[in-house]
């Protein structure tokens, strides 16, 4: 497919960012279509942005500027999407139109314009799942379901087996299609992936769907309070601030570079094999949170420990990390940045980034709105 076009939605963000300069690297026209949050980029069209990208600023919520850009596109990579679980269940009208209404104009104009886009991308979200997959001595492999908030006010951060009650285990969690939705935007993230393998299929478009895990690199944006948790404890550690680490702090999650993401991008839309496919995308392995923070602090030089506060947020999830052997047997992939490496980069990005000063105020708006 080298020298067609490719259309990248939420191309100005991180990872879409990155995918540009890659596909531009390697031959590909890229057109950019972003509206430049604000909360994320603050209006201004960000200077990490390849030249040589064509760069639309438009909404996938505004139909005929979406129907637009897909003129004299081949492949189109829909990252777009508004994103933070806690935000997302206040904000839900704004989260229901960009990320479910994104996907529907996406395959309407692709369906009634009669476009010959040949493949369709996007980025899903772990979220979806709720709780990772478990063993329980007794019941094999279980779901267990959210943690009831009655159990969370004694402080019992346990995952307990949905038929027998025994405490379980957490294990690495295949690609399932039992959801266990704890917010607003894993719902939302849940219908995009269903809608795109329905329509996919259904108008025989090659479609593929990578279920991101906690994604982290640099070009997150750190004055969003709704970022991922690496650059906002960074941020705190730069204002000498403690990271606030919930629950006991050994909650899990799954860490992924986003250079390793960048990499199966690219290679779903090469393969013929990933049609069709819904693949993890982690890095198969279990960090705490209180590892990260640990970490961190002793990258950065800092001799801060977190504050583990023995506190916790409603339907948060305990324990989910990826099962990656799908994607690593039918496309080869397998993740090459390792956690320390990649937070290394990340803090050395961080470095220049100005919202790290800004990072404190944003994050008592954000307590004053949620009410925290």
């Amino acid at each position: 497919m080298q020298n067609k076009k490719i259309l990248i939605t939420g191309g100005a963000g991180f990872i879409g960012s990155f995918l540009t300069d890659e596909l531009i690297k390697k031959g590909y026209t890229v057109r950019i279509f972003d509206n430049l949050e604000p909360q994320v980029h603050g209006k201004k069209k960000p200077s990490y942005l390849n030249p040589k990208a064509e760069f639309v600023k438009g909404d996938v919520t505004d139909y005929k500027a979406f129907e637009k850009v897909l003129q004299g596109i081949d492949v189109v990579y829909h990252l777009a999407a508004r994103v933070g679980v806690g935000q997302s269940n206040y904000e839900i009208k704004k989260y229901s139109d960009a990320n479910v209404g994104g996907m529907a104009n996406l395959f309407d104009i692709i369906v009634n314009k009669k476009l010959p886009i040949k493949k369709v991308i996007m980025t899903a979200s772990m979220t979806s799942y709720g709780e990772g997959d478990c063993l329980c001595p007794k019941c094999g492999i279980v779901q267990p379901s959210l943690r009831p908030e009655k159990q969370l006010k004694k402080k019992d951060w346990h995952l307990y087996c949905p038929n027998c009650q025994r405490i379980v285990k957490p294990i690495p969690t295949k690609e399932r299609s039992a959801f266990n939705n704890n917010s607003i935007y894993a719902l939302t993230k849940n219908v995009q992936e269903t809608m795109l393998m329905l329509l996919g299929k259904m108008y025989a478009i090659p479609v593929v769907s990578l279920r991101c895990f906690n994604v982290y690199g640099p070009r997150q944006s750190l004055s969003n309070p709704y970022t991922g948790v690496s650059a906002i404890f960074i941020s705190r550690l730069k204002n000498n601030n403690q990271p606030v680490v919930y629950e006991d702090g050994l909650e899990s999650r799954d860490f992924i570079s986003v250079h390793d993401v960048v990499d199966a991008l690219i290679l779903t839309m090469k393969k013929k094999k990933a049609d069709f496919q819904i693949f993890n995308m982690g890095s198969g392995i279990p960090t705490s949170i209180k590892e990260i923070a640990i970490t961190l602090a002793k990258l950065l030089g800092k001799k801060i420990t977190p504050k583990i506060t023995g506190e916790f947020r409603k339907n948060d999830i305990r324990h989910c990390f990826a099962d990656i052997s799908k994607i690593k047997n039918a496309l080869g992939w397998q993740p090459r940045v390792t956690l320390e490496k990649g937070l290394e980069e990340l803090i050395a990005w961080s470095e220049n980034e100005k919202a790290v000063d800004s990072f404190a105020k944003a994050e008592k708006e954000l307590k004053q709105k949620m009410r925290l």
